[in-house]
């Protein structure tokens, strides 16, 4: 089970993360190099009637939104493990994937994470972050 201190420990040691609050409900957002990685989202009203609509519900817990390459591997996160992760109509066709925080083990989110942060951050400096890792 992750926390949103979770989120921030993982995101803040990344290279150039920085945490912005603000938004629409003003929770927490990770940055890095002018694009977000992760950022807290709560249910708003429209989300919520979708849902309905849809005979579903917001979860318990907090969530957290996540960049993904595409909207495709968003799909592919949830087909895997629809426990942790899922979508809303709102992000139909967008490259982010939702997560229940309270279902995800903290190692498994800081991959996440970095594979978000990955897709933001400077080329070089993520090359040089997985080199110091030995991964590709």
């Amino acid at each position: 089970m992750a926390t949103i201190d979770d989120v921030r420990g993982l995101a803040l040691a990344l290279p150039g993360v920085e945490e912005r609050v603000g938004g629409h409900t003003g929770e927490p957002a990770w940055r890095c190099n002018g694009g977000q990685v992760a950022w807290m989202r709560g249910p708003r009203k429209t989300d919520l009637a979708q849902l309905a609509e849809l005979g579903r519900t917001w979860p318990d817990g907090p969530v957290l939104a996540v960049r993904t390459e595409t909207a495709a591997l968003a799909e592919e996160l949830i087909a895997a493990d629809p426990d942790v992760f899922f979508t809303i109509p709102h992000f139909t066709g967008y490259p982010a994937v939702l997560l229940r925080l309270d279902a995800i083990a903290p190692e498994h989110l800081g991959e996440v994470i970095a594979d978000a942060w990955l897709l933001r951050a400077p080329k070089a400096v993520a090359r040089q972050w997985l080199d110091e890792r030995g991964l590709d």
